[in-house]
C-alpha cells in the first residue's frame, strides 16, 4: 500500500519507458512501443523521483551521442544540446538582472513619492530631481526648488504644524494605497506571489512539485507587488523575493529547451543557478549568490551546476551594473568602504554583537512562527487585506515622526554603515569640531559626540524596538516580503549604537587598559560603521543560520577584505547562540509550519528504530494493496484505483507468494489504460493486464490483453524489515527517493514513503505527525 506522493523508482543504470520485449506478442498489444503522452510525469503536490529523472537524462545523452556519429545534422544537434545549458544561464542572468534593475528604480521612485513630487517630471525621484538643479548647495543637497513636498504643493509652505500634519497624512495615505494595491493584486491574480518564496523554493528544489509557483502570472504579479510592498514602507525587503523572481525566470525559460522542459531533475539544476542569480542581483554579490544557493537552498548541486550558477550570477550582476539603478555605479544602495583597520581587542564587542544576533534570531523565529500559526488557525487568516492595511497604518503612523524609520530601510542601512567623513551632513556625523590634521588616511580621528549624535542615539534606540516588533508581524503577510533587509537593519542599529558607545569610551578613557597601546588621543581607533556592518551580519545569521555565504555576501557588499575575521567571528557566534536556543532557521521553520515534505539534510536522525516500525500497513491496517503480474482484468485494476488514493502499487507474482516483481505508478497506470481504450482495438473491462515479459496463450474468444510491462519499474528500491531507520533516512536523502519497499526473505511486507519518514521524525520529536500536509 503506497500513499502520498510515491512513484516508481529506477535503478541507476536502468532505462525508462522503452517497451520491454514484444517477443511472442502481436505488435499492437505492446502499449509502450510508442511513448504515451503523460506517462512519467507527476501530479501537483507530489514529489519527483530523482533516480528515474537522472536515468531519463542519461538515456537522452546516450541517444544523442549515438546519433551524432550518423550525420552532420545530428552532430549539430548534439552540439546545440550541449550548449543549451549555457545559453539558458545567459538568458536567466539577463532577464533577472533587467527585472531587478526595474524593481530597484521603481521602488526608489515610489518611496520618494510618499514625501513629495518633482516638478521637472513626476518620474524623477528626489535625488535625480535635485541633480540637475543649479540652486542646490552641497550642505543642503536634499533641498532644491524643483522638488516639492506635498505640504508645499497643497498648503504652499513646508513650515509649521499644519504642513507637518499634511505631510504626515499624505505619507500614511500613499503607504495605505501601495499596500492595498499589493495585497489586492496578490489575492486576485497570483496567491503564490506572497511572502519571501525561499521556503517554497527550498522545497521545490528538494523535488516537490507546486504547479504555478514559478509560473508567468506569479512572476508578473510578484514583480509589480514587490515594488508596491517595498514602497509602502512596511518592514520588509526585496532580497528574498528577488530569489523567487529569478527562479520564476529560470522556470519559464526552461520551456524553451526540450531537455529542461521534459526533465524535472534537470530543471531543478537551472532553478539552483537561478537562486544564485537572485542573490547576485539583490546584493550585487555574484560569488555570495553561488554560495547561498549551495549552502542554503539547493538539495542537489553537482559541479556542473556550480559553474553554470557562477556564469549566470556574473551575467546578472553585469546586466544590473549596466542599468545602474542607483546612479552610483554600484549594485546596491548601501555600498561602503572603511579605511581604518580593526584591533584584536575589538573582537570582544564583535562577539557581543554575535550573541545579540543569535538571541534576536531565535526570538524572532519563535515569535514569527507563533504569529503565523495564529494567522493560520484563527479568523485572522480570513482577512488578509484588512491585516495588511492595519499593519501598514500602524507602521506608517509610528514610522513618520522618527527620521530613521521614515526613510527606506535600505537608506537606513546605508546611513548606519557610513563611515563619517568631513563632508557628511548626517545627524550621526555631527561630532564636536576638533582640529584635524591632514593625514595620509581619509579617516578622521575619534571626536566627542555632539548634541545631534545623542539625539540620533535616542531615535535609533526607539527605531530598534520598533523594527524588532513590527518585523515579527510583517513577515508572512499576503504581500511579497523579504527578511534580509529588516534583519540587517535591526543588527545595523544595534551595531551602530555599540560602535558610537565604544568610540566615545575610547575618546574619554583612552588611558584604560583595553585602549592603552593602540588608541592614542587624536587617532582614529573605532569605526562605528564597521560595528553596524558586523551587527547586520550577526542578526541576519541568527535568523537564517547562513555562515559562509553570508560572510562572502557582506564583504562583496562592502569591498572590505580585511574585515572578514570580525564578520566570521560574529557569524559563528550568532549561529552557535541561535542553535543553542532553537535548531531551525526561519526558512526551515516556515517549511514545517506549512507542512511541506522536506527532508532536512542538516538534521540528524538519532533514534534506534527499524524499518518495520515505520512501514505500512501497520498491524491494525488493511492488507497491502498490490497488483498481480498476470492475473487481473482492466476492471479489477480500475476498481482498485477508484477505491484507493495511493500513488502507486507494488506488482507481485501472486497474492499467496507476495514475491515482488516491480512497482507501478498510479498516474502511469491510469493514463496507459485510458490510452489503450482509445487507441487499441478490442480492449474492454474484461481484458487481462500483463506485466510479464511474455504473454501466455489466451482462450480463443477472449478480448485482446493489455501489456503494461513498459510502465513498470523493474528495480524498485527495497530494504529488509530489520534495516535501521537512520540508514533508510540516509538512502531517502541521498538518492531523493519517494518510496522504498520493505521485504523479508524476498517476500513483500510493506512500504515506506517520504511522508511516512517525516511523520515518524515528527513523532520522535514530540511534534504533531499530521502537520505533514502534502504528499
Amino acid at each position: 500500500m503506497i500513499s502520498d506522493g510515491s512513484c516508481d523508482t529506477k535503478d541507476w543504470g536502468g532505462s525508462y519507458g522503452a517497451g520491454d520485449g514484444s517477443n511472442g506478442v502481436p505488435k499492437l498489444m505492446d502499449l509502450l512501443d510508442e511513448p504515451v503522452p503523460g506517462v512519467g510525469t507527476y501530479e501537483d503536490f507530489n514529489t519527483i523521483d530523482w533516480v528515474r529523472e537522472k536515468s531519463k537524462d542519461r538515456d537522452h545523452h546516450r541517444e544523442i551521442a549515438t546519433k551524432s556519429k550518423e550525420s552532420a545534422l545530428a552532430l549539430m544537434k548534439s552540439i546545440s544540446d550541449a550548449f543549451s545549458g549555457w545559453l539558458l544561464m545567459l538568458l536567466v542572468g539577463l532577464m533577472s538582472g533587467a527585472l531587478a534593475g526595474g524593481i530597484d528604480i521603481s521602488a526608489h521612485w515610489m518611496t520618494d513619492l510618499k514625501e513629495g513630487v518633482c516638478l521637472n517630471g513626476f518620474w524623477f525621484n528626489h535625488e535625480h530631481c535635485c541633480w540637475n538643479s543649479n540652486e542646490t548647495t552641497f550642505q543642503e543637497r536634499d533641498k532644491c526648488p524643483n522638488w516639492k513636498s506635498w505640504a508645499e504643493l497643497i498648503v504652499g509652505t513646508n513650515e509649521g504644524p499644519f504642513a507637518y500634519i499634511m505631510n504626515y497624512l499624505m505619507y500614511v495615505c500613499w503607504a495605505l494605497l501601495f499596500s492595498f494595491l499589493a495585497v489586492s493584486l496578490v489575492r486576485a491574480f497570483a496567491p503564490y506571489a506572497c511572502g519571501s518564496g525561499i521556503p517554497e523554493i527550498k522545497t521545490i528544489l528538494s523535488g516537490f512539485i507546486i504547479r504555478g509557483y514559478l509560473g508567468k502570472w506569479t512572476l508578473i504579479i510578484k514583480t509589480i507587488t514587490l515594488v508596491l510592498a517595498v514602497s509602502s514602507g512596511l518592514s520588509l525587503g526585496k532580497e528574498g523575493p528577488l530569489v523567487h523572481v529569478a527562479c520564476c525566470c529560470g522556470n519559464i525559460l526552461c520551456h524553451l529547451f526540450t531537455k529542461y522542459r521534459r526533465n524535472e531533475a534537470k530543471r531543478r539544476e537551472v532553478l539552483s543557478a537561478a537562486a544564485a542569480v537572485g542573490v547576485s542581483v539583490a546584493f550585487g554579490a555574484p560569488i555570495g549568490g553561488v554560495l547561498f544557493s549551495l549552502e542554503e537552498v539547493s538539495y542537489y548541486f553537482p559541479l556542473k551546476t556550480l559553474w553554470r550558477s557562477f556564469f549566470a550570477a556574473l551575467v546578472a550582476a553585469f546586466t544590473l551594473r549596466s542599468i545602474n539603478p542607483f546612479g552610483n555605479s554600484r549594485l546596491v544602495l548601501f555600498y561602503v568602504e572603511f579605511h581604518s583597520p580593526w584591533h584584536l581587542l575589538e573582537l570582544i564587542p564583535f562577539v557581543l554583537l554575535g550573541i545579540f544576533g543569535g538571541i534576536w534570531g531565535a526570538f524572532f523565529i519563535r515569535a514569527n512562527i507563533a504569529w503565523c500559526r495564529r494567522r493560520k488557525t484563527t479568523r485572522l487568516g480570513h482577512y488578509p487585506v484588512l491585516e495588511v492595511l492595519v499593519v501598514t497604518a500602524v507602521t506608517a503612523l509610528l514610522a513618520f515622526p522618527n527620521s530613521y524609520t521614515c526613510m527606506s530601510t535600505s537608506e537606513l542601512i546605508s546611513e548606519l554603515f557610513n563611515d563619517c567623513g568631513l563632508l557628511d551632513s548626517s545627524q550621526l556625523c555631527n561630532y564636536a569640531n576638533v582640529s584635524v590634521t591632514k593625514s595620509s588616511s581619509d579617516a578622521l580621528p575619534d571626536r566627542p559626540a555632539g548634541q545631534d549624535v545623542y539625539t540620533a542615539m535616542w531615535q535609533l534606540s526607539l527605531a530598534l524596538v520598533f523594527k524588532m516588533l513590527i518585523t515579527v508581524v510583517t513577515f508572512g503577510m499576503k504581500v511579497p516580503s523579504g527578511l534580509f533587509i529588516p534583519s540587517m537593519a535591526v543588527g545595523a542599529i544595534a551595531g551602530r549604537l555599540l560602535g558610537v558607545g565604544m568610540e566615545q569610551l575610547a575618546y574619554y578613557h583612552h588611558d584604560w587598559v583595553i585602549f592603552r597601546g593602540w588608541c592614542s588621543p587624536g587617532a582614529d581607533c573605532i569605526t562605528p560603521g564597521l560595528y553596524a556592518m558586523v551587527g547586520a551580519t550577526a542578526c541576519l545569521g541568527g535568523v537564517t543560520r547562513m555562515t559562509v555565504s553570508l560572510v562572502v555576501i557582506m564583504f562583496e557588499l562592502t569591498g572590505g577584505l580585511e574585515y572578514i575575521v570580525p564578520l566570521m567571528a560574529a557569524t559563528m557566534t550568532s549561529k552557535w547562540v541561535a542553535d543553542a536556543l532553537g535548531r531551525e532557521g526561519i526558512y526551515e521553520a516556515h517549511i514545517r509550519l506549512n507542512g511541506y515534505p522536506f527532508l532536512e539534510p542538516k538534521e540528524e536522525f538519532s533514534h534506534k528504530t527499524l524499518a518495520m516500525d515505520v512501514m505500512r500497513p501497520r498491524r491494525s491496517d488493511p492488507p497491502l494493496s498490490v497488483i498481480m503480474q498476470d492475473g487481473m482484468s482492466v476492471e479489477e485494476v480500475e476498481s482498485l484505483i477508484a477505491e484507493t488514493s495511493y500513488s502507486g502499487f507494488p506488482v507481485v507474482v501472486s497474492h499467496e507468494s507476495q514475491r515482488l516483481v516491480g512497482f507501478v505508478q498510479r498516474r502511469d497506470l491510469v493514463i496507459s489504460i485510458e490510452n489503450a481504450r482509445q487507441h487499441q482495438e478490442g480492449v474492454v473491462s474484461a481484458s487481462r493486464i500483463f506485466f510479464t515479459e511474455y504473454t501466455p496463450p489466451q482462450p480463443p474468444n477472449s478480448p485482446p490483453p493489455l501489456k503494461l510491462r513498459g510502465i513498470m519499474d523493474l528495480s524498485p528500491f527495497t530494504v529488509t524489515d530489520h534495516t535501521a531507520m537512520d540508514i533508510v533516512v540516509d538512502i531517502f536523502r541521498k538518492l531523493g527517493l519517494r518510496q522504498c519497499l520493505v521485504t523479508h526473505n524476498g517476500r513483500l511486507l510493506g512500504i515506506i514513503t517520504k511522508k511516512d519518514i517525516l511523520k515518524h521524525m515528527a513523532q520522535m520529536a514530540n511534534r504533531d505527525p499530521d502537520s505533514i500536509l502534502f504528499n
